[in-house]
Formats: C-alpha cells, structure tokens, sequence
C-alpha cells in the first residue's frame, strides 16, 4: 500500500523541492548604431551555426555530450564562433529538440537570429557602473544598461552566471539575466486553497474569493472590434489611410498580452501571499492540453476566440515559481468532475450527459444545496489536494441512485480518472 501511494503522489502532487529557482530579470540595453550591427552579425552567425547543426545532424539526437562530439569542430571552423558560443549553439538545437519531441510538434525546426545564450565565461555584471560586458564576434564589449529602480533592487547583491541577449520587434536589443534565488522548502500543512479557472470568473477560490472576467472580456472584445475595422480600412482605404492604420497596428500591438499577463501577475501574486500567511498548500487542475479539447467541439468563431485568448498556461507557470519562492506548495489534480460534484455530499447527477449546473449556478437534488458553480468546483478542487497532501486519510466516497439508475459507489478515484488506486 505504501508503494502504491508513492507512486500516485509521483503522478499527482507536483512542486519544486529545490532550494534554487530561477528568475529572469529582462534589462534593456543602450545600443548604438555601429554597435547594433554587430551585435546583429553575432545573432545571424549563432541562428545559422543552430540551423546548421540541425540540418547536418541525425534528427533523433538530443543528447548534448553526443551532439558536441559530433559537430564542434565543424562548426567552430566554419562559422567562426568562440568556444562557449559553439557549445551553445549546440545545446540550443538538442533543447529544442527535446521540446519539440515532448510537445508533439510536427513544424519543421528553424532557428530565427533573435537571440543568443552566455554563461559566465562570456557574460558579465557589473552593478556598480550597471553595465554588462559580452563576447560578440569580434571582441567582448561593454554595453550600458537602460533599467529603473526595480531591476537594480533585484540585481544587487545577486550573482548571475547566465544570461541571453534578444532582439524584440521592434528591433531594441534586452539582456535577460537569470538570478538564482534560495527557495525556502515547501510547508508540510493539512490546509489546502482549492482554485476553479474559467472565462466568466478568472479564479475562484475555495474560500470564497473570486477574480470577475467581466472587465477583462469587454477590454479583450474592445481589441477584437479595433483589430477587425483598421483591418477593413487598411485593405480598402487610400495610401494614407493605410499605412495610419500599419501605425495604429503596430502601436496596438502586444497590448492585449502585457494586459493578460498583468491581470495573472497580479491574482497569482495575491493567492501566494494568502496562501503564504495562512500556511496553506495551492490545489489546481491539471488543464494540460484544453485547449486542443474544447475546439474538438462545435462553437462559434467568437466563442472559440474568447476560450483561446486567456493564457491558463501563462498563469500557471506564474503560479508555479512564485509557490516555489514563498514555500507554498503546488498541487495538481485532475479536473475530471470536478465541476459536476456537489462538495456537501459529493452526489454527481446520475443520468449520463446531465448536470446539476447550470451556467454560473449549481443546484443539488440530492442534499439541496445551492451556490456559485465555481466556488463549488473550488472546494472539490481543495478536496481532492487535501487527499493526494495526506494521502493516509479516508477516501472521498457517496451513494448515488435513482429509480432508474443501478446504484453504485462513486470514489475518489472515480475524480481522479486515469490513475491506479492503491492495492489495500
């Protein structure tokens, strides 16, 4: 029984044990013409060493040692790069490789001269004159930092050993500095805040605090209508009024993203922070792949942008590193009937195809209880953590019948589908 609950809390509970976790501090650099260019021969060089390496090497090979015992004499010779820049440009195709074999992507591998990656052979702080030097192609250079006061908090003190130089679309150059911070370990704790995600509410907790879409929907449907009449305007109207619109495009662009990641900034940020202060570990449902799901069924063009849009993959993440640095843990379940549950007497309608919930509500038939259908999932979400965070407890169980309905016992592991029960 106790390998058995082992080997569910390896399927189920997920969080960083770690006592490192990584963050990446994005500072914009001041770069001058002349510099600009060669800043932008390094980033060519490095993108066509990668698609080199790609094209000239089996496609299965990820293994980094393997990759760079095959090509890096080649490709030091033939693309002129330093040591650490060629190891680089090696590891970037097995990374990408790796994440395209484990997401399933069937596109083509291209590697775009956007960025470059150092580490500390070839990258440099220095936070009293806040400047960074790198090994371009000819010669390392010192370049200065444009950062304000929250970056030079975070960066003082801090020791960075990497770092990767990008080029954004609108051809500023940034250096994204990675700090390694001291994590404190997750609290053991027997209290759990289960979290419901959706469309009309962002998050709801088991506790009864919830995060209104309402705002963010009509923001979202107000980008959609100025994208869809400069798009008509710029097709139809005169030269002028044309490339008015490329402008307005361009100045629009990236808005609706920094505002989503705001939005998740700012509600992941609050459920740490009262996560944190009460002791309590995070429950959250495993939404991996929804959206491949839920555009498996027939909806309008305007519902599928509205369920497309939210990033719930983006707040998890965010979710996922500011637990590791508060010590909160981070638990991942299952979100099968989590939403057709009733959490008072766990009854789940007993005709298939059919629900107690209704939109926004929910109503029970069995015990009656009536209430918000996504504070509802919430407490079954919490439930559920609290069982796979003390897996020693009782199970989860009820009865449900009716008079033409074979009775039988719905568990835990009814919720928890997928996954093998332990042997008792």
């Amino acid at each position: 029984m106790l390998i058995s609950v082992y080997l569910l809390l390896f399927h189920l509970l997920t969080y960083n044990k770690a006592m490192k976790q990584i963050t990446t501090i994005s500072c914009k650099l001041k770069v001058k013409p002349e510099l600009a260019k060669e800043i932008e021969k390094t980033l060519v060089k490095y993108a066509n060493a990668c698609q080199f390496v790609h094209e000239n090497s089996d496609k299965k090979l990820t293994n980094n040692v393997a990759m760079q015992a095959l090509m890096y004499d080649t490709v030091r010779e033939k693309f002129q790069l330093s040591a650490q820049t060629t190891i680089h440009s090696i590891r970037r195709v097995c990374s990408n490789r790796k994440t395209s074999i484990t997401n399933h992507f069937k596109k083509e591998l291209t590697f775009s001269p956007t960025s470059v990656d150092y580490d500390s052979r070839t990258f440099s702080l220095d936070t009293k004159k806040w400047i960074v030097s790198l090994k371009l192609l000819s010669k390392r250079t010192k370049i200065e930092l444009l950062i304000g006061n929250y970056q030079r908090g975070i960066l003082k003190g801090s020791k960075s050993k990497s770092a990767v130089l990008t080029k954004r679309k609108d051809g500023s150059y940034y250096i994204n500095i990675h700090i390694n911070n001291i994590a404190p370990e997750p609290t053991d704790t027997d209290k759990v805040i289960g979290i419901d995600l959706g469309r009309t509410d962002i998050a709801t907790t088991s506790s009864g605090e919830s995060w209104s879409g309402k705002d963010i929907t009509s923001k979202r449907n107000h980008y959609s209508r100025m994208r869809a009449v400069l798009q008509q305007k710029a097709t139809k109207g005169t030269r002028s009024s044309r490339r008015r619109c490329r402008q307005l495009q361009k100045r629009l662009s990236g808005q609706e993203r920094r505002f989503q990641k705001h939005i998740n900034h700012e509600i992941t940020t609050s459920l740490v922070r009262k996560a944190a202060t009460k002791k309590a570990a995070i429950a959250i449902e495993d939404l991996t792949n929804i959206r491949a799901r839920t555009n498996q069924q027939r909806r309008t063009k305007k519902e599928r942008r509205l369920s497309n849009n939210w990033a719930f993959y983006q707040f998890r993440m965010l979710l996922t590193y500011k637990c590791v640095l508060n010590g909160v843990k981070l638990i991942l379940v299952n979100p099968a009937y989590t939403s057709q549950t009733c959490h008072k007497c766990l009854h789940i309608h007993p005709t298939k195809g059919k629900s107690y919930r209704n939109g926004k509500n929910y109503h029970c038939n069995h015990c009656g209880w009536t209430g918000d259908a996504d504070y509802n999932g919430a407490k079954n979400i919490a439930a559920l953590g609290l069982t796979v965070n003390q897996p020693g407890g009782s199970w989860l169980s009820c009865e449900v019948s009716s008079s033409d309905f074979v009775p039988r016992q719905l568990t835990i592991w009814d919720m928890l589908e997928g996954y093998e029960k332990p042997a008792s």
